[in-house]
């Protein structure tokens, strides 16, 4: 996002946390209330351009968003969305991606009333990796012929039970509403909006064995040092990389594994 749709966006998030700061509001009605609207405008594609129209005034989009979802979501939800379409948008796309970024963090909101956030962080990580391992299974959440009931059936069977409750719904609404996103790329989204609710980013760790808790510490440790930031650690283990480890901190890698190192040393000997 840009210009006045990361502006808009700015001021949504600040009257989500206002609002969710109050404990009496139900943070994950609100988040299933707030991926109701976006699921509506992401389908009305008129109605999406009427209420983000510069021409138009602010008030009077307000008013027509208060007289549409009035009944049909709670007053939170009203307010937040009337709020929003107050808002100068670049592109009237911008508005349903920020809303269905505030669905997102008002779910992970209530995990972390609940104690439960770094739990629903590994769960999406250990649930990206299992994707990522099965063919069939990525096949079969990606598949634009079934049905989103029975994408969210097929989810449910796996996860019921397993899994943290603001987890499946996180997943759930991925995968049935993709909006033109990877399964992986949403993921790995959904990961760094749950480390931005600590303030934290997110490394990838990947090791040829399980780290230590002190390992796990002390490299913590090194890397909230080095990007000056609380560092939540998501960990893999992956034998083939033989020994060592590999760090990915969003687009940066450091690459310490041995089979790296037996890579480059190929290489050099091939040039």
């Amino acid at each position: 996002m840009n210009g006045a749709s990361r502006e808009a966006l700015a001021a949504a998030r600040e009257r989500l946390d206002a609002l969710t700061d109050n404990t009496s509001v139900d943070a994950a009605k609100l988040a299933g209330e707030l991926a109701a609207v976006t699921a509506l405008l992401d389908r009305e594609v008129s109605l999406r351009r009427v209420l983000t129209d510069p021409a138009q005034a602010g008030e009077a989009k307000a008013a027509l968003a208060t007289r549409l979802l009035s009944g049909q979501v709670g007053g939170e939800a009203v307010d937040l969305v009337s709020g929003m379409v107050r808002s100068r948008w670049s592109y009237s796309r911008d508005l349903v991606d920020s809303l269905e970024e505030l669905a997102n963090t008002a779910d992970l909101t209530a995990a972390q009333r609940a104690g439960v956030l770094d739990g629903v962080e590994d769960e999406l990580f250990r649930f990206g990796r299992i994707v990522s391992s099965s063919t069939g299974l990525r096949a079969a959440l990606t598949d634009k012929a079934a049905t989103g009931s029975a994408k969210s059936e097929l989810l449910r069977s796996l996860l019921g039970g397993k899994a943290d409750p603001a987890t499946e719904r996180l997943i759930v609404r991925l995968v049935t509403q993709p909006r033109g996103r990877s399964l992986e790329a949403g993921l790995e989204s959904l990961s760094k909006l749950a480390a931005a609710r600590r303030d934290r980013m997110v490394a990838v760790v990947t090791s040829a064995v399980p780290l230590s808790d002190q390992q796990k510490q002390r490299l913590g440790a090194a890397l909230a040092k080095l990007y000056g930031r609380q560092m939540h650690l998501n960990l893999d283990v992956d034998p083939t990389v033989l020994g060592g480890i590999s760090v990915r901190v969003g687009d940066e890698v450091v690459n310490g594994t041995v089979a790296n190192r037996l890579d480059e040393a190929a290489r050099r000997l091939a040039g």
